[in-house]
């Protein structure tokens, strides 16, 4: 079938709005009409070659929808079905899967890769070109053939629009603060980055039973867009930010920093160690460039004090539990998705989509289709 979607043909080029030829399901797989798709950041990594991918690709990895096709041999959807996909496939048998780190599953490892893990071809070409799909999904289009690995079902009465959240930035936030950072009642937390994401980790702190949640950004709108999702306290950098956790604890200083930038880069690394009291841990959730190695950090800190520096994925979360528990937080009024979406845009405006992230006018945007 023909349908529209959002290429990117190389690096530092704007999203090109033009029609692909969208080829169907095969044995394992499904075909989704979207409702909805979110613009994350890490689909400007792909435009400013911080992640390296094969082009073209077509963008978007935050969606939900109903199935309208179905392949030979699938189980776990049927046509009909509402569904949120994740954006990291799990298969449920590799040894990270059966010890409960689905986030970590092996088929992960062909997420920029290209090629369908169903059967190593493509089902998106453009300009006559194979296509690839943004975590093997492309979600900046209105249908998409995706794995089954990649689809979990939710339920009927949830707006797609909104679960489309859960499938990348809600999770990875709410994750990187309850399972990564492991954010117990009492505690003192820093979010450094209140984007899309650090929102749901300032969001995860709170449902924790965090006492102080320290937001730090930048951008003014965004940490008082913070406070909205439960920030305490909020901070322009790290910098301001360290004698007001200083103050709050009488110099104990913070249980645990997430740092959730949109960029994370080496020198960020050393404050935030800074923030960090004895056996706290430092969570690093947002992507730095895939060459960057360079790290400052005080290695007599890190070691007198028994701090902890450790790398958290999609929140550390498991997507085929942690989507529907999140939906039902939702459904409850625990958890703030409405709230999230800043502005929608139309497909053709996806350009000025990134361009308003970009300039720190939004916490999330989000591509809605017919």
């Amino acid at each position: 079938m023909k349908t529209k979607a959002a290429v990117l043909w190389g690096v530092n080029e704007p999203w090109s709005v033009e029609e692909v030829e969208l080829g169907d399901p095969v044995a394992g797989e499904v075909r989704v009409k979207l409702a909805a798709s979110g613009l994350c950041h890490s689909d400007e990594h792909l435009v400013t070659g911080d992640l390296p991918v094969p082009f073209p690709v077509v963008g978007g990895h935050e969606g939900a929808g109903v199935v309208e096709a179905v392949g030979p041999g699938v189980a776990s959807v049927k046509e009909g079905d509402h569904v949120v996909l994740g954006f990291i496939p799990s298969c449920g048998k590799c040894v990270a899967c059966s010890t409960g780190h689905t986030n970590l599953c092996d088929l992960g490892a062909g997420i920029l890769g290209g090629p369908s893990i169903a059967d190593g071809t493509f089902r998106v070409k453009a300009r006559g070109q194979d296509t690839c799909t943004m975590c093997l999904l492309g979600t900046f289009s209105p249908y998409v053939v995706v794995h089954e690995h990649s689809v979990i079902k939710i339920e009927d009465d949830l707006p797609l629009d909104k679960a489309a959240l859960v499938g990348c930035g809600v999770t990875t936030g709410f994750g990187s603060a309850v399972y990564a950072a492991e954010v117990a009642p009492g505690d003192t937390v820093v979010v450094v980055g209140c984007g899309g994401i650090g929102s749901n980790a300032i969001q995860g702190a709170r449902i924790a039973g965090a006492e102080r949640i320290i937001a730090v950004d930048p951008s003014e709108s965004r940490r008082e867009a913070a406070q909205v999702f439960g920030a305490t306290h909020t901070a322009a950098s790290v910098e301001e930010a360290a004698p007001l956790v200083t103050e709050l604890t009488w110099g104990r200083m913070a249980n645990k920093v997430i740092l959730t930038a949109g960029v994370v880069t080496g020198d960020l690394i050393a404050p935030s160690l800074a923030l960090t009291q004895k056996l706290g841990r430092v969570v690093v959730t947002g992507l730095a460039p895939f060459a960057q190695m360079d790290v400052q950090l005080s290695l007599l800190d890190l070691t007198l004090y028994e701090k902890e520096l450790r790398g958290s994925l999609f929140g550390s979360a498991n997507p085929r539990a942690d989507i529907p528990k999140l939906l039902d937080l939702y459904r409850h009024g625990q958890l703030m998705l409405d709230e999230l979406v800043t502005t929608t845009y139309a497909l053709e405006d996806i350009n000025q989509g990134y361009e308003d992230m970009r300039s720190h006018k939004n916490t999330r945007g989000m591509i809605v289709y017919d």
